[in-house]
C-alpha cells in the first residue's frame, strides 16, 4: 500500500512538473509574437509552436499559436503589399489550425483564426475571391459568435471588415468605429479561460481608436 501511494505521488509530481514546464515555455513563446519583425522571425516562432505541439500531442494551443503566428506574418506582408505570398502563408496557417481543430472541436478561437485565414486568401484578389473566401470567412465568424458571443476578437474582426470594406460593398466607417468601441468595452470585461488561452487584440483596438487610419 505504501509503495502504491509513493508511486501515485511520484506520478502526480511528474505530471505537475511537466504542466508547469509546458506553461512556462508557452508563456515565453506567446510573449514573443508581438515583438517579431521579419518573415523569418515569424516562421521560426511558428515552427517552435509546432514542435511543442508535436511533442505534447494532446494540446491544441501550440498548434493554435503556430497558426496565429503564420497569420500575423501574412498580415504584416499584406500591409507592405506583398500579396503574392499570402496563399502560401495561408496554407501554412491552415495546416497548423487543422491540427488544433482536431484536438478541440467547436472552439470559437479556432474559428476566429479560420476567418482570418480566409481573409488573407481573399486579399490576393479581393474582387475575384470575395464570393468564395469572403463568404467562408463570414461563415466561420458567425459560427464563432454563436459559441462565444462576448468574445472581443470576434467584434474586432467585424469592426475591421466594416471599416475597410467600401460602402458600395456594404462597408461603413461609422459602423466600423462603433464596433471598435464595442470591442474595447468587451476587452475590459473578457477573461481568458487560462493564462495560455488567446488574449490578443486589445492592442489593435487601442491603436485604431488612437490613430483612426
Amino acid at each position: 500500500m505504501k509503495k502504491l501511494f509513493l508511486t501515485m505521488l511520484l506520478l502526480a509530481t511528474v505530471s505537475i512538473f511537466a504542466q508547469t514546464t509546458f506553461d512556462k515555455v508557452m508563456t515565453e513563446k506567446i510573449t514573443q509574437i508581438d515583438q517579431l519583425k521579419t518573415p523569418e522571425d515569424f516562421t521560426a516562432l511558428s515552427n517552435d509552436f509546432t514542435r511543442i505541439g508535436d511533442k505534447e500531442k494532446t494540446q491544441w494551443l501550440p498548434y493554435y499559436y503556430a497558426a496565429h503566428t503564420s497569420i500575423e506574418k501574412g498580415r504584416n506582408l499584406m500591409r507592405t503589399g506583398k500579396l503574392d505570398q499570402l496563399d502560401a502563408i495561408s496554407m501554412e496557417a491552415q495546416t497548423s489550425l487543422d491540427k488544433a481543430s482536431e484536438l478541440s472541436k467547436d472552439n470559437a478561437e479556432i474559428l476566429i483564426l479560420q476567418k482570418m485565414i480566409h481573409g488573407l486568401k481573399m486579399m490576393v484578389d479581393p474582387q475575384a475571391r470575395f464570393m468564395s473566401e469572403g463568404m467562408l470567412g463570414a461563415d466561420a465568424l458567425s459560427k464563432a459568435a454563436k459559441l462565444d458571443p462576448k468574445n472581443p476578437r470576434i467584434t474586432l474582426l467585424q469592426a475591421e471588415d466594416a471599416y475597410y470594406t467600401p460602402e458600395q460593398f456594404g462597408g461603413s466607417k461609422t459602423r466600423g468605429l462603433e464596433l471598435f468601441l464595442k470591442a474595447k468595452d468587451q476587452f475590459a470585461a473578457y477573461q481568458p479561460k487560462t493564462t495560455l488561452d488567446p488574449n490578443w487584440g486589445r492592442g489593435e483596438v487601442d491603436y485604431f481608436l488612437t490613430n483612426k487610419p
